[in-house]
């Protein structure tokens, strides 16, 4: 009984995606020009010569290995940051206006200026790590703030170390806004790091792929690589869900545990 609703989602995702497959194969029809608008088929036939092929692998790997590189940085940047901030609040004051001008600047500007600092294979670190930082900051930053009172008192009242009272006491209060962060923050890491690739045509990545079937005028190819890039991120996003349920779920476990070990204490 529990599965039925899931199993409702996932046909009527499927049907979603059977009906979307068939209104690009009438559209590529009624075109009937490849370099426009291939059929879903021929993108598929592509792909699946693609994959078979060593310099595919090299061009998925380098580009998630671009692009993790950017969001862990980040990841733990914003981390420490918003750690900071919270215990000296002129570190926010400080932080504030600039990642409100980056998220108010366009991507592109970014791309464009860092291709005049960095060498071509940084510049998607270099986006993905500008996109995710005010994310994971911002958001961490919140939960921190918005940890009970109650939980800070009687952690100052067992004397528990900082570390402690981190672990204990803010973490499982952060966890909820970080795996909001995360998902938020990959997408937009993986999009980022992408069109930077594109722009700066990185050799050995996904972009590079796009803006070579581009310039060549192989559409299929251009679709194929595009799908690629909607699987991977699809699947990481997935995957950092996972993983930051599983985190969740271990730090209720071990607030529980904490909680049965407390000693009673009567005033």
């Amino acid at each position: 009984m529990k599965n039925k609703p899931r199993l409702r989602r996932g046909l009527s995702l499927a049907a979603a995606i059977l009906f979307w497959l068939a209104v690009w194969e009438a559209a590529s029809l009624a075109v009937n020009l490849e370099f426009l608008l291939p059929s879903p088929v021929r993108v598929a036939e592509r792909l699946s010569v693609l994959c078979r092929e060593a310099e595919f692998w090299g061009a998925a790997g380098g580009s998630m290995l671009r692009v993790l590189s950017g969001f862990s940085l980040a990841f733990l940047a914003g981390l420490a940051g918003a750690v900071l901030a919270f215990r000296f609040p002129a570190i926010e004051a400080l932080l504030r206006p600039v990642l409100s001008i980056v998220k108010a600047t366009p991507v592109a500007s970014f791309i464009l200026l860092a291709l005049v600092w960095i060498p071509s294979p940084g510049v998607p670190v270099f986006t993905s790590f500008l996109m995710v930082f005010p994310i994971v900051f911002g958001n961490v930053l919140s939960g921190m703030q918005s940890t009970d009172h109650n939980l800070i008192e009687m952690g100052n009242m067992y004397r528990l170390s900082p570390l402690s009272m981190f672990r204990q006491i803010y973490f499982p209060s952060v966890v909820p806004y970080l795996s909001a962060a995360c998902t938020a923050g990959l997408g937009l890491a993986w999009k980022a790091g992408v069109a930077a690739e594109v722009l700066a045509n990185t050799r050995l990545s996904l972009g590079g792929k796009i803006y070579a079937s581009k310039i060549y005028f192989e559409t299929p190819d251009l679709f194929a690589w595009t799908a690629v890039v909607i699987v991977m991120s699809v699947a990481l996003e997935k995957l950092v869900l996972l993983l930051m349920r599983r985190l969740l779920a271990f730090f209720h476990l071990e607030a529980a545990h904490a909680d049965r070990a407390t000693p009673d204490k009567k005033l």
